[in-house]
Order: structure tokens, then sequence, then C-alpha cells
């Protein structure tokens, strides 16, 4: 008899670093036959070979080809393109992960057409209903059939939300998973000592949130910022294609790359951005991924956002939330010693994708329980 369909969707990049361990786990696995659906959400030829190779993905076994667009557009776009990908091949489960446009763009079509939806990375809250991640997080939680949480305030979230508890399963976090899949290859990177710089001596930054980056003046004063910071310690800035145009359309690159030990470098590619990553003093962001791994690596994380979907990471990690204008005060606690220690979350183990396999069996195969 034929194994039951699995569709694992992926529309952006930190999709493919997420569906990773669990694609592999999966089609270990006899009782079940996984295809990668790659929406086109975010999508350049040259990253995208980096990516499945790093992470070593076959080439998916869908792919939409939605492209940039609004947020209405994609979304739309989205739906159409799995609408007529399930009805050809139609899975017996979705899988989706985070919070991208493309998440609950599948999560609405699969559950119109009557096919169970997981999401993994589940009950996750800004309380920032102006992020659009927010609205497709709270969205697709409300349509999941079974929802993969990360932690344990992720659970309360979801309890909160009157959301049954037998649609609630903690099972760690699958970025910790794709890390330890890959550790060996990212200690051996030497990406610091590319720029000359010493173990810890350095932080790393990263910005694309439309907060932070759209608006001159609130960019031109992280820029002096950063500028400043990076008098007293080097920094390696890969800029966002959007922080990228932001700062050209500002004319503000002159005094980023005309600054002294502020390296800005193109977008890198998982292994070696995590081997700079790893070695760091501190990292600056907006990012959520990177909130969970400098959690998990306990790092200091200065995350330049007025709240965070992650809360864990601040309730027991190294990640704090930190208002633009004390950037530099913040760094200066982390080179004088005094930012706070945290502790790794429970079940943030590297073994989340063995516990949702054994979940999704549970589900498909009923008599093995």
């Amino acid at each position: 008899m034929k194994a039951p369909s699995i569709h694992l969707i992926a529309g952006a990049r930190p999709n493919f670093m997420k569906i990773a361990p669990l694609y592999h786990a999966l089609a270990r696995e006899p009782w079940c036959h996984v295809s990668i659906v790659h929406t086109g959400q975010h999508y350049d030829a040259d990253m995208s070979d980096n990516f499945f190779r790093d992470l070593g993905l076959p080439q998916p076994d869908f792919h939409l080809n939605v492209g940039s667009g609004t947020h209405a557009e994609q979304t739309a776009g989205v739906m159409v393109g799995y609408d007529r990908l399930c009805g050809e091949n139609a899975p017996a489960w979705t899988i989706v992960v985070g919070d991208v446009n493309s998440t609950i763009a599948c999560a609405l079509t699969a559950a119109k057409l009557g096919i169970p939806i997981a999401h993994l990375e589940a009950g996750l809250r800004s309380r920032d209903r102006s992020m659009p991640e927010e609205i497709n997080r709270i969205a697709t939680d409300a349509i999941s059939d079974l929802l993969w949480t990360p932690s344990a305030d992720a659970d309360e979230n979801l309890r909160a939300e009157g959301v049954p508890a037998e649609r609630i399963e903690r099972v760690g976090n699958i970025m910790i998973d794709a890390y330890e899949m890959l550790r060996d290859r990212i200690e051996r990177e030497a990406t610091r000592e590319q720029f000359g710089l010493p173990s810890r001596g350095y932080g790393v930054v990263t910005l694309h949130r439309p907060s932070n980056v759209d608006d001159r003046a609130t960019l031109a004063s992280l820029v002096g910022q950063l500028v400043t910071v990076a008098a007293r310690v080097p920094l390696v800035f890969p800029l966002h294609p959007r922080t990228r145009r932001r700062i050209d359309e500002f004319d503000l690159m002159g005094t980023v790359s005309g600054t002294p030990g502020l390296h800005t470098v193109t977008p890198m590619s998982y292994l070696p951005f995590m081997g700079l990553v790893r070695e760091a003093g501190f990292v600056v962001t907006d990012s959520g991924g990177l909130q969970e791994e400098t959690t998990y690596l306990g790092i200091p994380c200065l995350t330049l956002r007025s709240n965070t979907e992650r809360p864990i990471t601040v309730l027991k990690g190294t990640n704090r939330l930190v208002p633009a204008h004390q950037l530099q005060d913040a760094v200066a606690a982390v080179l004088s010693g005094t930012w706070p220690a945290g502790e790794r979350p429970e079940l943030w183990d590297g073994h989340t994708a063995q516990r949702i396999a054994a979940s999704l069996r549970s589900r498909l195969v009923p008599a093995a329980g």
C-alpha cells in the first residue's frame, strides 16, 4: 500500500532551515512519503542552491513560483498555486512552519480542502498586530489541526485563546535541530578569520524590519550608533537586500562603507553565517530566529524591537529587547561583562524533529501509537 503523502511547505529562507531536520527525519520513515513544496515567496537562485546544498535538501518536489508582491498578492498567489497542486497531488497532511505569508496561504487552502494541517512553531505571540507576521501566526493557529509548540509560553498562549489541549503538543525548537545537524560543519567555518577578528572580539549585526529600516530618521540614527559602536568593537553587518536598498536610498552608504571596523558584506548562507555568530561576542538584530540561536549558544543578543514573539529568550535566555536609542549602552553592558547570563529552555536539545515524526506517526499509524 502506498505510504501517506506529507507536504512540507517552505516559502522563505528561514523556512528551509526549519524544514530540513524534519525532512531528513521523515524521509527515513517507511510509513510516509514526504515532499517539499517551495512556494517561491522568496527566491534567489544564487542563495537557494547554497541553502539546499548546506542543508542536504533535494530540490523541491513542487515549486509554485509565486515571487514577490504585496502581502495580498503573495497570499493569493500561493493559495491559487497550492489549490491547484492539491487538486493533482493531495497530501494526507500539510505541514506549515513559522509565520510568513506562505504559511497562512497554504493553511487556508488546506483547511478549505479538508486536508489536516500541522503548524510547526505554533503559539508564538508578540501582541503586536501591526506586524503582518502576528496576523499570520494567529490565523494559522486558529485553523490548524495540530499545533507543535517550541516552549511553555506558546502552550499558554494557545490555551488562553481557547485551543483544546488535544491539539497542542510541545515538541521543542526545530531551529536548534538545524544547528545541531550541521554543528560539525559550522565549527569548521573560519568566517571570522576572513575579517581578521578574534573570537568573542566582535559583534554581528542584522537589520531588516520595516520599523528599523524604512524610515530615514530611524535608519540614520541606527547607522550613527553602529558607527560609534564600531569605533570600540568591530562589527560584521551582512546587508539584507531591503536594508541595502534603504541605505542607498537615504544616502547612507558612504557612512556605512567608510567606517573602519564596520564590515558590510552581502547576505551569507547558513553555514558561514552561523560560523560567524557562534564566535561573536554579541549580536544586534531585529530577527526572530537569531533570538533563539543566541539563547541556545549563550551569546548576548540585543534585539532592536519593542516586543518579541519569543519571550522565552528574554525570560530564560541571553536576549533582551533594546530601544534603538539605548544600543550603545547595551553594548557597553556586554563589553563590561554585566550582561545577564541565560539558560536553554526545555526541549531545545536538537531532537525536535524526532518528536514531530513520532507525533505524526501516531496520527497516521494509530495502531503503532
